[in-house]
C-alpha cells in the first residue's frame, strides 16, 4: 500500500497543471523548496483522497464545488487538526486561484467552501491582585522618573502622565472598557454625580458603564493635574485623555507607556491592555453577575459573544478546588 501512495504521489506531481503551479510558485512567488513541497503533497493529498479513481492526466476543468467539501470532510474523518486542516484547504484555494488566472477553470470552487472556526481560546485574564498591582503602577514607576527629561519634560509633566495613566487604567477596568473607547471618551461623557460614563462602541453604538468609586477617585485627581498644567479643566467639550499638549491621547502612547507598568507591577510583557476588560468580565461572573448584566456593560451585541468568560469562571473555579479540595486528586 505505501509503494502504492507513492507511486500515485509521483505520478499527481508531475501533473501537467500541477508542475505548472509549482514552478509558478518558485518564479514568480519565490517561494522556497519547502513551501513548494508542501503545495505539492497538499495537492497531491486532494487527488488521492478525492479523485483516486479518475483517469490520467486529470481534467481539472471539472474542479467543483462538490470535491472541494468532500476534500474538507475527507480530511475531517481522518481526524487531522484543525489548523492541518485549514492550512490543506488555504493550499488547495490557492492553487485554483492559479487555474483560474490560467482560464482552466471559471471562478474558484474552494472559495465557496466555509472555512472550519479555528478552536477558541480563551482570553488570558488577570487575578484581581494582578490588577490591583497594574492600576497602581501608574504613579510608582512615574515618582523613579520624575526628574528623568528622557520621559517627560518635568516633575510637573510626570505627575501628569502618572494620574492619567493611573485614571486610564481605572476607567477601562471600572467599564470593562476597550482601549479605542477610553482614548475616545470627551470630558461631557462623564457624570461624577450619577457615577456613570457614556461609551461609544463598536459602530459607534453607546451605552453606560459604571464610574466605580476608585476609578472617580483617580479621574479628579487626573483633572487637578491637568489644570496645573494649563490644559483646561473638566467642563470642556475637549478630550478626556490628553497627552501633554493638550491632544488627544492615542491608542498607541497608551500601549507604549502600559509595558512600563507591566515591568513596574512584575506582570508578563505578553499582558495587554485589553486583558483588562477581559478580566473584567470574569470578576464579574466570578462574583455573582448574571451574563445578560455583563453582556450589557461589554456592549455585546450577541450573548453568545460573552459567553466565553463563563468557560473562563468555570475553568478558575476547577483551578481553586483542585488545589484546596482535600479529596481532589
Amino acid at each position: 500500500m505505501k509503494a502504492s501512495g507513492q507511486h500515485a504521489e509521483a505520478r499527481d506531481g508531475d501533473d501537467p497543471q500541477v508542475r505548472g503551479y509549482l514552478q509558478y510558485l518558485v518564479a514568480e512567488r519565490d517561494a522556497s523548496p519547502h513551501t513548494v513541497d508542501g503545495y505539492r503533497r497538499d495537492i497531491v493529498q486532494f487527488v488521492d483522497l478525492v479523485w483516486s479513481d479518475r483517469a490520467r492526466p486529470l481534467d481539472w476543468r471539472r474542479l467543483s464545488v462538490t470535491d472541494a467539501r468532500r476534500f474538507a470532510v475527507a480530511l475531517q474523518t481522518r481526524g487531522l487538526a484543525r489548523a492541518s486542516i485549514l492550512r490543506k484547504i488555504s493550499a488547495l484555494r490557492a492553487f485554483a486561484r492559479y487555474l483560474a488566472r490560467e482560464e482552466v477553470i471559471e471562478g474558484n470552487p474552494f472559495l465557496f467552501l466555509h472555512k472550519l472556526r479555528q478552536g477558541r481560546r480563551l482570553p488570558k485574564v488577570l487575578s484581581v491582585e494582578e490588577v490591583g498591582r497594574l492600576l497602581d503602577s501608574p504613579p510608582a514607576y512615574w515618582r523613579k522618573h520624575a526628574g528623568d527629561t528622557k520621559f517627560a519634560k518635568s516633575p510637573l509633566a510626570a505627575d501628569f502622565v502618572a494620574r492619567r495613566d493611573h485614571a486610564i487604567l481605572e476607567v477601562v477596568y471600572s467599564g470593562g472598557l476597550r482601549i479605542g473607547e477610553a482614548v475616545g471618551l470627551d470630558n461631557r461623557d462623564i457624570d461624577f454625580v450619577s457615577a456613570v460614563f457614556t461609551v461609544r462602541g463598536k459602530g459607534r453604538k453607546e451605552r453606560l458603564c459604571v464610574l466605580g468609586p476608585p476609578a472617580g477617585r483617580a479621574l479628579r485627581e487626573y483633572f487637578a493635574a491637568r489644570e496645573s498644567l494649563g490644559l483646561g479643566g473638566r467642563t470642556g467639550r475637549g478630550p478626556l485623555f490628553c497627552n501633554q499638549l493638550g491632544g488627544r491621547l492615542t491608542a498607541r502612547s497608551v500601549q507604549r507607556n502600559f509595558k512600563n507598568y507591566l515591568r513596574e507591577s512584575d506582570l508578563s510583557l505578553d499582558c495587554t491592555p485589553h486583558q483588562l476588560r477581559h478580566s473584567f468580565a470574569t470578576h464579574l461572573l466570578d462574583a455573582g453577575a448574571d451574563l445578560r448584566s455583563v453582556q450589557e456593560m461589554l456592549g455585546h451585541a450577541s450573548l453568545s459573544t460573552t459567553q466565553i468568560y463563563t468557560h473562563i469562571s468555570a475553568e478558575r473555579m476547577l483551578e481553586v478546588y483542585r488545589q484546596a479540595h482535600p479529596r481532589a486528586n
